[in-house]
C-alpha cells in the first residue's frame, strides 16, 4: 500500500466516526411493522382439522361460528357450500356441518369443520370427541390427536402459560368469504354437481 492509499484510508476512518455510525440504532424492532404502517391482509384460509402436532385455540363467541350443509369430495379433500335451494336437489351427497374459526400457534386463522348428528341425532365417536375437543379450545391452548383404537381423539392441554391469540379484524362473514370464494356452488350446471351426477 502507497502512501495516498493509506491517506485515504485514514480519511474514510476519520469520516465514518465522524457520522457517529451507530448500530443500535439502526437495529428493527419486533414490532416494525407497525412502525412503517404495514397491515397484514389475510387472502387465504384453510378449511381443515388441526395437525396433529400444532396447538390451536378456537374462538369462541357464538358469531364466529355457523352451521350449514356442504359437499365434501374426498379424492379432491375439497369442501363445498351448497346454496340452500339446491339441497333438496341432492340427497345423499350433502353433509350437515359446523364451522369453528380457529387459530394456531403460529398465527394461521383456520376454519375447523366438524360433521353434526344425522337426522336421528346419532354421532359417531369421532365427530363427538372432535366437538368436545374444540369446546375445550375455546378456553385454552390444545392439540388433537386421533386415536384408531379408541375410535375418537385425544385431546391434549399446553401446560406453558401461553398467551391468548391475537384475533384479526374480520367478522365470520368475512372469514366465510375467504375460505370459500372459489368453492360455493349455486346451480346444478356446476362442474362438482356435473360430476356427481356422472355427466363430466
Amino acid at each position: 500500500m502507497n502512501v495516498d492509499e493509506i491517506e485515504q484510508t485514514e480519511e474514510i476512518k476519520q469520516n465514518v466516526g465522524q457520522k457517529g455510525f451507530d448500530l443500535s440504532s439502526l437495529r428493527l424492532s419486533q414490532d416494525f411493522g407497525s412502525m412503517v404502517g404495514v397491515k397484514k391482509v389475510i387472502t387465504t384460509i384453510p378449511v381443515h382439522k388441526p395437525h396433529k402436532q400444532e396447538f390451536v385455540r378456537i374462538r369462541p363467541e357464538d358469531d364466529y361460528q355457523f352451521s350449514t350443509a356442504v359437499i365434501e369430495m374426498k379424492e379432491d379433500r375439497e369442501t363445498f357450500l351448497i346454496a340452500p335451494e339446491l339441497w333438496s336437489e341432492l340427497p345423499g351427497e350433502i353433509v350437515p356441518k359446523i364451522f369453528l374459526t380457529g387459530m394456531t400457534r403460529q398465527g394461521v386463522l383456520f376454519l375447523r369443520s366438524i360433521r353434526l348428528p344425522n337426522a336421528d341425532g346419532r354421532h359417531d365417536n369421532w365427530n363427538r370427541s372432535a366437538l368436545e375437543a374444540a369446546e375445550l379450545a375455546k378456553k385454552k391452548w390444545v392439540k388433537v390427536v386421533s386415536n384408531m383404537a379408541l375410535g375418537g381423539y385425544e385431546v391434549y392441554e399446553a401446560t406453558g402459560e401461553l398467551p391468548d391469540p391475537e384475533w384479526p379484524d374480520l367478522s365470520f362473514g368475512e372469514i366465510m368469504e375467504i375460505a370459500f370464494k372459489d368453492r360455493y356452488i349455486t346451480g346444478m350446471d356446476h362442474p362438482v354437481i356435473r360430476r356427481l351426477n356422472g355427466e363430466i
